[in-house]
């Protein structure tokens, strides 16, 4: 090595050195912080405390926001999101794809994709105007996805999208034009999950094992027990003893990055992925929670915070139940996460998308357990939105401009609905297999809300949803019949929005038989809404 070279050498060291050491300075000061907000108060991490947390209006009233998935992996657009982790995972469809296409890992690593993420059709003001037709009301980009790199201006890494790829903070710019836009603004995180991301890497020739780049890929720790049988397949997510648990340190930064988000970006929205059910994560989570109700607080806002599987109280945040449903209406607002890409939720090539039609039912049904839909959409490394996705996004914005007084405001009804398809759990605790929220409806499955200002047990006005035309011109709603107790004052008036006639209608001891129009006004699902008082003497009926 010349003199020069080692000169060069030795400086870039020191500025190595210099930056790790204000990184970490900067990290004990953010935790210092979220130790001084725990001392104030009102809320304590302790799920004691916690408990006193409550869902608020907005969230209730919203039912229907946008996630995006958007990050590093949306260059490869390969296989799946996880495709930062499984190029490293041998005998992976990804890792034999990556090593075709750019050549062995240890030449041409994940962190080779920073720079061609480019983002160079990004515009977030385009991305929101989409949203708004598509009848969104609040807007959740991922700030960190498991790949370990920040889709916003980070004080504790360098890896991030201020610094790298498309010099842009991502995150804050959507923050901006959320609010613009008047819909609210929230962020996920998935660093979690970074603890064993990388692990595989670090078993053959790669750049992971590279202490050059250990800000990306680190601390790439093993994922499952000792003695595991296959260490490239996920331990059962719903036994975390059986993974090794993540050290202090980690644990840390793991705080110190989320409440950053909080401070920088002011979030409404909070939304963690699934690992952070693992027991050493509690009492951060625990700190977490409280420093977010409170910092929330100060600044007059109304926070969501969600959680997998049992990793929170129910009463202490907002549980979230990936590609999945519940069965049955549940008293606590809860939320369901989907995609409408099938195979991925970022970007990938030759994905298959679901119909407006499909995710409609889906918020229609779910709406009507007391739940909200968050769904995905997964931009292109450029920034555009797939075509694809537009196109289901607006035909289900021009569905919810016409009938949404059935979902936006309102509350269950004291009753879900009825009719004869189910889905296969009731368990809130438990993981839903991949894309089993996909489902087909029939005529006979109704679904009923009513306005927020109503009593489920003596509402005036019911909004029944008919997730299928029926084939005779007669629907039948089995649960309004006279001898009923659900709806207890008698029906005035039978609309369907869409059609400008009221509607002839019977009641009798086996439903009320609602008469119906030769053509349905559209092809998702038909809103009737039932008009009901005590003392109406003269309802439209024959």
């Amino acid at each position: 090595m010349t003199r020069r070279a080692l000169q060069l050498a030795i400086f870039t060291l020191a500025l190595s050195s210099a930056a790790a050491q204000d990184t970490t300075t900067k990290l004990h000061q953010q935790l210092a912080k979220v130790q001084a907000e725990d001392a104030k108060g009102p809320f304590h991490a302790d799920w004691n405390s916690l408990a006193n947390y409550r869902t608020p209006t907005w969230f209730q009233d919203a039912k229907f926001g946008i996630f995006l998935h958007w990050g590093i992996y949306s260059v490869p657009a390969f296989g799946n999101e996880w495709y930062s982790r499984n190029m490293y995972v041998p005998g992976n469809a990804a890792f034999k794809h990556h090593l075709a296409t750019y050549g062995p890992q240890s030449t041409f690593g994940y962190k080779d994709f920073i720079p061609l993420f480019k983002a160079e059709h990004f515009d977030a003001n385009q991305w929101l105007d989409l949203f708004t037709h598509a009848g969104a009301k609040y807007i959740v980009p991922v700030a960190e996805h498991c790949d370990g790199f920040a889709m916003y201006d980070s004080s504790f890494t360098t890896w991030d999208a201020a610094q790298m790829g498309p010099h842009r903070d991502i995150v804050g710019e959507l923050a901006t034009a959320t609010r613009a836009h008047g819909l609210h603004f929230g962020a996920s995180s998935h660093r979690a999950e970074h603890w064993w991301w990388y692990g595989l890497g670090r078993t053959f020739d790669s750049d992971v094992n590279d202490p050059t780049f250990a800000g990306l890929y680190g601390p790439a720790a093993k994922m499952a027990l000792p003695g595991s049988k296959d260490d490239t397949k996920e331990p059962d997510p719903s036994h975390f003893e059986q993974w090794l648990p993540p050290d202090k340190a980690f644990l840390e930064d793991w705080l110190a990055r989320s409440t950053e988000i909080v401070d920088k970006y002011h979030p409404e929205f909070i939304y963690f992925d699934w690992w952070d059910g693992q027991p050493e994560f509690v009492p951060y989570l625990q700190q977490f929670a409280a420093y977010y109700y409170n910092r929330s607080a100060q600044r007059g806002e109304h926070p969501v915070l969600t959680y997998k599987i049992e990793a929170m109280p129910a009463n202490a945040a907002t549980l979230d139940i990936e590609r999945g449903k519940l069965d049955a209406l549940r008293l606590v607002p809860w939320q369901t996460d989907t995609s409408i890409s099938i195979h991925s939720w970022g970007y990938v090539e030759h994905d298959e998308y679901r119909s407006a039609r499909s995710l409609l039912h889906q918020l229609i049904d779910t709406v009507s357990k007391n739940g909200n839909l968050l769904l995905n959409v997964g931009p292109k490394s450029d920034g555009t939105i797939p075509e694809e996705a537009q196109s289901v996004l607006l035909q289900m914005g021009a569905w919810l401009s016409a009938n949404g007084e059935a979902i936006y405001n309102t509350r269950p009804f004291s009753v879900f609905g009825e009719g004869p398809t189910k889905f296969g759990t009731n368990s809130p605790g438990k993981a839903a297999a991949k894309n089993t929220d996909i489902q087909e409806y029939t005529a006979a499955d109704i679904r009923f809300t009513i306005p927020k200002s109503q009593s489920p047990e003596s509402p005036t006005t019911l909004y029944a949803t008919a997730l299928g035309w029926p084939t005779d011109p007669t629907l039948q709603i089995h649960i309004l019949g006279s001898n009923l107790p659900y709806l207890p004052h008698p029906i005035c008036s039978v609309t369907l929005i869409g059609n400008s006639e009221p509607l002839a209608f019977t009641q009798k001891p086996e439903g009320l038989f609602i008469t119906l129009p030769p053509t349905p006004p559209n092809d998702i699902a038909y809103v009737f809404r039932i008009d009901a008082h005590p003392t109406c003497s003269k309802p439209n009926h024959r």
